[in-house]
């Protein structure tokens, strides 16, 4: 058994079961957060000037169309603040949103005043729900650790065909180094892996998927070549608190509890289903990195992770209320809670291909062509 350790940096540990640390108990994640903020952040002038410039490149792109940009939006607080921030330097976004059937009130309720008071334009994506519920359904009878990855892939298809669809060449994404580097790839893989997806769903799953927004393996990769994902919040001096002040005192947005607890499934998963099950806190990743960023203490972090994820009575009311929505019994919910833990990599996955060392050898040749085109 692994002894128990935690970062001394941040408070990631072992129950990330590939973590590493150096001689003085600093953990790879941040070693990698380090990285990206060397690789991606600019600050000062330099940052002023590298913004001005995309976002003169973005609407050089966009002229004689409708809109020069598109934008995701969930009603938390990074895509909102992203909606924010396009507005604020002139750009004529269209908001996109997934309806995948877990929006919570507050959730509609923010996207559409702050999309109102912000003049954005709003296309909602709803997904079929029977087979949506099947294919999420299909995850957790899988017994990986990465449900909402159905959610996050759909999110990513219809950006790309909207974009695709109007003609648009950038797609500007919440997220950022600054509060998203701390995830481990064992808690959740294979976002962008179709051939994953598809393939839980038919052991899994009980009707065909028809409608299901996806993209393949040659669809991913031409499309980092024709549109250009912008984390557009790596280009401004980006944090949580001043965040959350402009939101609730310039659009009337309201706070909803935890990060990405705007959808009552990403509620139940994150707050119950990770760490009861698979033992872990995704709190860790993201007050971790916080601590890296400077917005909050270790010890308020500590502080933080002594108390539940959320209302242990709001849990029950979300078990008893997904389990019904899923179509689960009690007793099918109970299997599924005690299946034996599974992952990514015990299913096929052209995670499984890219492994092979031939294609190995052949990476970085691809990714010196693929730089040719950002």
């Amino acid at each position: 058994m692994t002894e128990y350790r935690m970062c001394k940096r941040c408070v990631m540990d072992t129950s990330d079961p590939e973590i590493t640390f150096d001689k003085n108990g600093v953990c790879n994640h941040c070693h990698t957060y380090d990285r990206l903020v060397r690789e991606h952040i600019v600050d000062g002038e330099a940052g002023r000037q590298r913004l001005e410039k995309l976002v003169a490149d973005i609407k050089r792109a966009g002229q004689g169309k409708q809109y020069d940009c598109v934008i995701g939006v969930s009603g938390g607080v990074d895509s909102t603040y992203v909606a924010y921030l396009v507005k604020k330097l002139g750009l004529r976004p269209l908001a996109l949103h997934l309806d995948n059937g877990w929006d919570s009130e507050l959730a509609v309720k923010n996207i559409e005043e702050t999309l109102k008071r912000l003049e954005i334009d709003l296309y909602t994506e709803v997904l079929d729900w029977e087979e949506f519920r099947d294919i999420q359904s299909a995850f957790l009878k899988a017994s990986t650790p990465d449900s909402e990855i159905p959610t996050d892939h759909a999110i990513v298809a219809i950006l790309g065909n909207m974009a695709a669809k109007l003609g648009v060449k950038y797609i500007l994404i919440g997220n950022n180094v600054r509060t998203e580097t701390h995830l481990p790839s064992a808690w959740s893989e294979g976002h962008f892996d179709w051939k994953y997806i598809r393939e839980l769903h038919k052991r899994f799953g009980t009707r065909p998927l028809k409608t299901f927004p996806h993209f393949g393996f040659f669809t991913y990769y031409m499309r980092m070549i024709t549109q250009k994902r912008i984390a557009i919040l790596d280009y401004v001096h980006y944090t949580k608190k001043e965040a959350l002040r402009v939101l609730q005192e310039e659009l009337g947005w309201r706070y909803y509890g935890g990060k990405h607890y705007e959808s009552i499934y990403t509620r139940f998963y994150q707050g119950y289903i990770l760490p009861v099950k698979f033992g872990y806190d995704k709190r860790r990743c993201h007050l971790s990195s916080l601590i890296c960023s400077g917005e909050m203490t270790r010890e308020q972090a500590l502080e933080e992770l002594e108390i539940p994820t959320y209302s242990p009575s709001m849990q029950e009311e979300d078990r008893e209320y997904v389990a019904k929505k899923l179509g689960f019994s009690d007793e099918e919910f109970n299997t599924v809670m005690n299946a034996p833990k599974r992952s990514y990599w015990d299913y096929p996955s052209y995670g499984h291909f890219m492994e092979q060392p031939i294609i190995q050898a052949m990476i970085p040749s691809v990714k010196k062509v693929m730089a040719l085109f950002q």
